[in-house]
């Protein structure tokens, strides 16, 4: 929680819209309800407050339909993302903060970040590209990837990335759909302590992208290009609809869903959701471990636009040890450090060992996602952290930003995460479509949200899209998530609805399961698999460990801690639990292999962290199979 002696982004945020709109509130849920039960008004105030430039200004800022997926916002309305993150250009700060495993710290300028974006842009258009097209990238996080993404962005193309610990099946998965003009790469790369020589991989995707042109990143990383002025920049206006770029979902249990997103939207949730919820400001230091080919890099991009300066490292997290962002945080002077929960948890277990300095007094953040962050590894945290407020973010590459995220004005419970983000109309409904309190149910959205997907990629009809989300609750959005809204307005996210331990009429989520055996020392990693049929059902827990495990003692704790009827009929130790590229545990796709499908119907390796992880599992199930 920030110093009550400096006013958060919040408070400055309630002061406008008393003097603006002579609106008031008397707690921040009457605030949320206020932002969803008026719209058009919030995300109005929302443009305003964040001085957001319009090239044409909107006629009405919500058009609604029968259908949450056809709502129209701000109609009329025209803008660029590229050209309002150039308005943060300042001298006074650098624009972006980088480092990587075999250099040392550098800052990029406001001013050479744009001398490499114009000279991108130049190579672009040599190779005719314009508003619209198609343009992907295949390459690390770095600098000269954002200036290709600005460039691109500029001429109202359209991008698309994957890092390239993706395999090149998934890459072909992805980009394939698009039909891109242009293919970003980096022909090589070093990671854990290895160069990597990829040029094969893009010279392959060339080929089969139908005739799309290549540009090497490789030889974009020197920041000395002659000075040039915005005036050098060519921004093409967009409509606010426009597609900035195509996310796409993990692609770990079949064809990757190609998600567009909208160009206005963005915008407007990314400052909201970083400017309110995070309390990032102008001159702040933001930084969240991603890759390219997760939406917290297109998230954490946005920080720029809050007047943020972004900051990188490009490498992996524990290399050449396990404290090595954590001296990239205090040589950067980092005040929002983000991750995923699972690199918190082991930080916390080893207690943080190799890390000689955590008082960090300039950290203001710590932030979590990808998985639900426990409460003992949260408590971790503010035990290490006590001047940072720690937050857990929950929402998707569905939509770039989260449903529920941090509050900079009140403590966060350990377990839970704070409140529901502003604009977003979130909701907990049984089965019957009812909203409850205090129970698990499924997250949903009960009207429409700004940066509900456009549309997805080469989905006509929105048939994929309406079976995707639209499914269970024909009238809302069902997002897939088992979660517990509390009276006092936090929530728990249980984990993934088709996940869930539905057993003997109780239902609970995996990471509760997770999260009781995670104070168990002898355990390093654990994965439980629930399997039915018509005839009879078992639960499975398997184990990763090293040492030798009690499996009475292990049954008789998440009897008291979870729920005796959630008792493992089986635990099985396993010499690795398989996750995806951003770090979520693979339970669905393992489920079907148990029951029967093939591998190819039911994973794609090229979308796992660790690929190898899955052997064990296919081969247990040749001899295990639960049909």
């Amino acid at each position: 929680m920030i110093s009550k002696s400096t006013p958060s982004q919040y408070q400055r945020y309630l002061k406008f819209l008393n003097d603006e709109y002579h609106i008031t509130f008397s707690s921040y849920e009457d605030c949320h309800l206020w932002s969803v039960s008026k719209q058009d008004e919030f995300w109005k105030s929302i443009a305003l407050y964040f001085s957001v430039q319009f090239d044409t200004p909107c006629l009405t800022v919500r058009q609604r339909t029968n259908q949450l997926w056809e709502t129209r916002w701000f109609e009329g309305a025209s803008l660029s993302y590229a050209k309002n993150i150039f308005a943060q250009f300042s001298n006074s700060r650098p624009a972006i903060v980088y480092q990587n495993e075999t250099t040392s710290l550098a800052e990029i300028s406001w001013q050479c970040l744009l001398n490499k974006t114009v000279q991108i842009q130049k190579e672009l258009l040599g190779k005719g590209v314009q508003k619209g097209d198609c343009v992907v990238a295949y390459c690390v996080n770095s600098p000269e990837t954002i200036a290709a993404f600005l460039a691109t962005n500029a001429l109202g193309a359209i991008w698309s990335s994957c890092s390239p610990d993706f395999g090149l099946d998934a890459v072909r998965d992805r980009f394939t759909q698009l039909q891109p003009k242009v293919l970003f790469g980096h022909s090589m790369y070093s990671y854990n302590g290895r160069s990597y020589d990829v040029s094969v991989n893009n010279t392959s995707l060339c080929d089969e992208l139908d005739g799309c042109l290549f540009i090497d990143l490789n030889a974009c990383q020197d920041f000395d290009d002659p000075d040039v002025s915005l005036d050098d920049l060519f921004f093409q206006s967009v409509d606010f609809s426009h597609p900035i770029w195509v996310l796409f979902s993990s692609g770990t249990t079949g064809k990757p869903k190609a998600i567009v997103h909208g160009t206005g939207s963005m915008i407007l949730e990314h400052v909201k959701a970083l400017g309110i919820h995070q309390n990032v400001s102008v001159g702040d230091r933001y930084f969240w471990y991603s890759t390219t080919g997760w939406m917290m890099w297109n998230y954490s991009l946005s920080s720029l636009l809050c007047g943020a300066t972004l900051c990188i490292y490009n490498g992996a997290p524990h290399f050449p040890d396990t404290s090595s962002l954590w001296r990239f945080a205090a040589q950067a002077t980092i005040n929002h450090f983000g991750h995923g929960a699972v690199y918190y948890q082991q930080q916390v277990d080893t207690g943080f060992a190799g890390t000689s300095d955590l008082t960090f007094g300039y950290l203001k953040t710590i932030g979590s996602t990808g998985s639900p962050l426990s409460a003992s590894t949260c408590i971790g945290l503010q035990k290490y952290f006590t001047n940072a407020h720690v937050i857990s973010l929950s929402g998707g590459t569905d939509v770039c930003t989260a449903f529920l995220g941090g509050h900079p004005e009140t403590e966060s419970i350990p377990g839970e995460i704070q409140c529901k983000m502003l604009g977003a109309p979130v909701a907990i409904w049984n089965d019957k479509g009812e909203k409850i309190l205090d129970q698990a149910g499924e997250l949903v959205l009960t009207d429409s949200f700004l940066v509900m997907p456009i549309f997805l990629w080469g989905d006509s009809n929105f048939s994929q899209l309406r079976k995707s989300y639209y499914s269970m609750f024909s009238s809302v959005w069902n997002h897939g998530d088992w979660a517990t809204e509390k009276t006092v307005g936090s929530f728990v996210i249980h984990g993934r609805s088709d996940a869930t331990l539905n057993r003997y009429g109780v239902r609970i989520g995996t990471a509760e399961i997770y999260n009781a055996l995670h104070i168990i020392d002898e355990i390093e990693d654990s994965l439980i698999i629930h399997l039915t049929n018509e005839h009879h059902e078992k639960l499975l827990l398997f184990v990763q460990s090293n040492d030798t495990l009690d499996f009475s003692l292990i049954k008789s704790h998440i009897r008291n801690q979870c729920s005796p009827r959630h008792i493992p009929d089986e635990m099985i130790r396993v010499p690795a639990i398989p996750y995806t590229i951003s770090g979520k545990k693979v339970e669905v796709p393992i489920k079907r292999l148990l029951m029967g499908m093939s591998e190819e119907k039911t994973l794609s390796r090229d979308a796992m962290r660790n690929p190898s992880a899955i052997d064990w599992f296919i081969d247990y199930a040749k001899t295990n199979s639960f049909t």
